[in-house]
């Protein structure tokens, strides 16, 4: 069974907005990266150095197996920020198969936005809009894929 969270997208005040609610849920941030830390793209790409700084990810535990997780939009996903439809429902899939599987049915009749595809930190995911206009993530760590 997948376990889902709540993914927040902001358009450059993320660290700002994870700050306040870290003084409202209390915690530690088990992880911050920023766009610096990306490797570029196979095309030689890398973010302009005015956003080298905005948050790739970041997540903020608040409860029992919850966490707020987020990022700043930045490159070709920024045109497409808009404050009300800025958060995906981001899923932890128990291995690659129910990553495909849960990917697959949710993007039909949506529109797939990155395919489902091994990453540069590690995970199995991939991002949709389903047909009811809803933003999805679909993730599997490695440790859980067997």
């Amino acid at each position: 069974m997948p376990s889902a969270n709540i993914y927040l997208n902001f358009n450059g005040n993320c660290e700002e907005a994870f700050n306040f609610y870290r003084s409202v849920f209390g915690g530690e941030f088990p992880f911050v990266g920023r766009y610096s830390d990306m490797p570029p793209s196979p095309d030689g790409k890398t973010f302009p150095p005015e956003q080298a700084n905005r948050i790739m990810h970041m997540s903020l535990p608040i409860g029992d197996g919850t966490h707020i997780l987020g990022s700043d939009t930045g490159g070709d996903w920024a045109s497409n920020y808009k404050e009300g439809n800025n958060f995906s429902i981001s899923l932890n899939a128990e291995s690659n198969e129910e990553a495909d599987r849960l990917f697959n049915g949710l993007s039909a009749g949506g529109q797939v936005t990155m395919p489902m595809a091994n990453t540069f930190w590690g995970s199995y995911f991939g991002m949709l809009t389903d047909k009811f206009g809803i933003n999805w993530m679909v993730s599997c760590e490695p440790a859980k894929d067997k």
